[in-house]
């Protein structure tokens, strides 16, 4: 190498743009200005408010999904059709534990009222009360007016706990999750509210965050939510001395400006949950007197820096470039001098890269073998049964046997295994590579379209023969003579005795299960024959092939599939395929309950690894595997699994696909209240959800017996029909909002459905006079 290489130099280079960083930044300390250390303090704050609303939120949500599985149980809905009394203690206590459970959430919740205000009942943590003699029923009715049908507020304290003298209230307000109830249906008659205490909505996520002091949150309506002073929660932010709320019109961004003779930087932040705001006040006085400090100190450090970087640049330069020598040593046997001399480092690299690219036949070799690899896995699998009937043959066709399926007729499975190695040159230990050596043999003498590819399975080389021939006798011989052969060569090669067993012709690739187990099972019979024999499988078993317990596994795989989907009619008609398929075997009465047993089995650990109880399909009741063993007719056994074990199951499965199509349904009615004087279609709401909107069709015409269309066209006629009699917008201006092309399609359209005209309608409800007909 030259004295002074291209390496060297590219580390002399490295030193020199090493120091440029520190130039840089010395630059910037002098340059750094007050206003942009104000933009730095900013954006931190805007990450704070972010973490924060992400955190409130994520709390906020689980109220909301807990709150959903109250209002969805099949216990509340049953109460909201029933006077309630104290008579109705069982039914009380029911609802009482759904709100147990849903304050144990660790949520801050202080209290969840359920109201039924056709029933004349409310429930809250304290008793049932009539709701028409509640002090505040007046307040709480009014909650029932908003136009959505799920929405955070916040409420005076007192309305909920005022009755009772023995509790002090910890808040002077709450923040209440209101849901009107039902949930499905245009008509509500009920109410579930969720009361978060306003002053610990602190507490929510002070363990996360440590700078409180100048966060504020307020609601839609510049109500204080929560503030670090809590007198101020509940009045307006004015209180606050934020006086311009034109300032807070765009989603999010920071403004400056006085408060109480303070200049103070705003940092806000709305949520697409609520419409809450979050807010960061910031001093401007205490930035601009630390920015001094913090331009001298950055001096003070650039200068240390630029020191360390000199005597650190070299070392971290070489140390950076000292793979490439290494590499460069490595190879310089490779290349000749004249080549050294001629080329610098990373020319000799590149030039021996470019050697190892032109290996293209080793890095074959390699991905062949891979190949090979998951072809024995798959062989494997099909042998043992473990393969769907219908991906066997476009497995097969995959891993290259298009032409055996195609010009096979008939096939038959060998199964060969060494008899033993005592008193021969081997070891126990050789046993791997004599099962090997075996495999090697039979791949280098029967053609390979003549058979599968060889696998070894428990010390058993196994493999399929094929032929094109459909004559069954001659298959026989033709195979017969094969395995002579086979044993004799393995026995000049290796001077080992093999027993092979061979199993009845098959005509089908669906058949090589049994196959497999037959050549198997002819093997079992060295005990009696010795070894070093060939075995027909047709010899021992009259020629009828291997019985199976006939226990149709793949049948079974669908039921489990049908049952997890609660789809009841297919899953009684594939039992009764499976059942079918058990008894069509002629065995013993005895023999059956194997197949029976096996069934049960793996229903319950289906059930197991769903989190199902055994209680919750057999409650209170003995073995199920005793009353299995105690029926005797084919029909008693269907009707029992199906009454016992699957319809039970099928009835938790569909409960937990109820729940989850509920919520995806309220999610749509949400977006139609609030889109509806949008141009809103199912496939916008499919892509707000992220689901299919055809899937979205059936789950909300499921939910509410009615399609997306009917329920936003009725919707919109309510709107209307609620500012024909509360406001006097011009009727143009309803038909417009309302998505309507002109005044005369919506008029028509309003007469066809209410039998009155949009006029007639207003001076009805207005003048409380009946209308007149024109």
């Amino acid at each position: 190498m030259r004295s002074l290489s291209f390496l060297s130099k590219m580390t002399i280079f490295g030193f020199l743009l090493s120091t440029l960083p520190v130039i840089f930044i010395g630059a910037f300390a002098f340059v750094t200005s007050s206003s942009e250390i104000q933009k730095n303090v900013n954006e931190g704050k805007m990450q704070l408010i972010a973490q924060i609303n992400s955190n409130v939120e994520q709390k906020l949500t689980t109220v909301n999904h807990t709150l959903n599985q109250v209002i969805n149980s099949t216990v509340l809905k049953k109460a909201m059709d029933m006077p309630l009394t104290v008579n109705d203690f069982m039914m009380y206590d029911d609802l009482r534990s759904e709100i147990r459970y849903m304050q144990s959430f660790d949520t801050k919740l202080e209290d969840v009222i359920l109201i039924n205000a056709r029933q004349n009942w409310m429930i809250k943590n304290s008793g049932l009360y009539r709701f028409d003699s509640y002090p505040f029923y007046d307040k709480l009715l009014n909650q029932m007016n908003t136009q959505e049908n799920s929405t955070w507020v916040m409420n005076p304290s007192k309305w909920f706990y005022t009755e009772e003298n023995s509790r002090s209230v910890s808040c002077d307000y709450s923040i209440s999750l209101v849901k009107k109830l039902p949930t499905t249906g245009l008509e509500k008659y009920g109410m579930a509210i969720a009361n978060i205490p306003a002053c610990s909505l602190q507490d929510l996520f002070r363990n996360d965050t440590e700078y409180l002091d100048d966060i504020l949150i307020m609601d839609e309506h510049n109500q204080i939510i929560m503030h670090p002073d809590p007198d101020l929660i509940g009045k307006p932010i004015t209180e606050a001395g934020l006086t311009d709320m034109s300032q807070f019109a765009a989603p999010t961004g920071q403004f400056t400006t006085d408060i109480r003779d303070k200049r103070y930087a705003v940092s806000f932040l709305h949520s697409n949950l609520n419409n809450w705001t979050y807010l960061s006040l910031t001093s401007i006085d205490s930035l601009t007197k630390e920015s001094g400090k913090i331009g001298t100190y950055t001096i003070y450090v650039c200068v240390l820096m630029l020191l360390l970087s000199m005597l650190l640049a070299w070392l971290g330069s070489r140390k950076m470039y000292s793979p490439i020598q290494l590499l460069l040593n490595q190879i310089g046997g490779l290349v000749t001098v004249n080549q050294k001399r001629k080329a610098n480092e990373f020319q000799m690299i590149g030039e021996h890269v470019h050697t190892l690219f032109q290996s293209k036949s080793q890095l074959e070799r390699e991905v062949h073998q891979h190949i090979g690899q998951v072809r024995t896995f798959f062989l494997i699998k099909a042998f043992q049964g473990h393969i769907k009937q219908s991906e066997l043959l476009e497995k097969l066709k995959q891993f290259g046997y298009t032409k055996h399926i195609e010009a096979w007729k008939t096939m038959s499975v060998i199964t060969m295994q060494i008899d033993s190695i005592d008193n021969t040159r081997y070891e126990k230990r050789d046993m791997e590579l004599l099962l090997f050596a075996v495999h090697n043999i039979i791949e280098e003498l029967i053609p390979s379209d003549q058979r599968l590819a060889p696998i070894i399975m428990d010390q058993t080389v196994v493999t399929l023969i094929g032929s094109a021939d459909g004559e069954a006798d001659a298959f026989r011989n033709t195979v017969y003579a094969l395995t002579e052969q086979l044993q004799q060569h393995i026995f000049n090669y290796l001077k080992l005795h093999v027993s092979i067993g061979i199993s009845l012709p098959i005509h089908t690739f669906s058949q090589i299960a049994i196959a497999y187990r037959e050549g198997l099972e002819a093997l079992r019979h060295r005990i009696k024959l010795g070894e070093g024999i060939i075995i027909q499988y047709e010899n021992i078993n009259s020629g009828k092939h291997y019985l199976n317990l006939n226990y149709p596994k793949p049948v079974e795989n669908e039921l489990i599939d049908a049952i997890k989907l609660a789809e009841k009619d297919k899953s009684k008609e594939l039992l009764r395929q499976l059942l079918q398929a058990v008894f069509a075997a002629p065995l013993t009465p005895q023999e059956y309950q194997i197949p029976l047993a096996r069934l049960l089995n793996n229903l319950l650990m289906v059930m197991q690894e769903s989190g199902i109880g055994l209680n919750q399909i057999h409650p209170n009741k003995g073995s199920l595997f005793e009353e299995l063993l105690n029926l005797h007719m084919t029909a008693e056994i269907e009707d029992w699994f199906w009454t016992e074990v699957i319809h039970p199951l099928i009835r938790i499965y569909r409960d937990r696909q109820d729940a989850q199509y509920h919520n995806i349904s309220e999610k749509i009615i949400d977006l139609v209240q609030k889109y509806y004087d949008t141009d809103l279609t199912l496939e916008d709401c499919a892509s707000r959800l992220h689901y299919n909107a055809n899937y979205l069709s059936s789950i909300f015409r499921k939910e509410t017996n009615c399609s997306f269309s009917d329920y936003l066209s009725a919707y919109r006629f309510n709107m209307a029909k609620k500012w024909l009699s509360e406001s006097d917008m011009p009727i143009k201006d309803i038909s417009s909002k309302l998505r309507y092309n002109n005044s005369q399609n919506f008029i028509r359209s309003f007469r066809k459905q209410e039998g009155l005209t949009p006029g007639q309608y207003r001076d009805k409800h207005k003048e409380g006079k009946e209308p007149t007909t024109s």
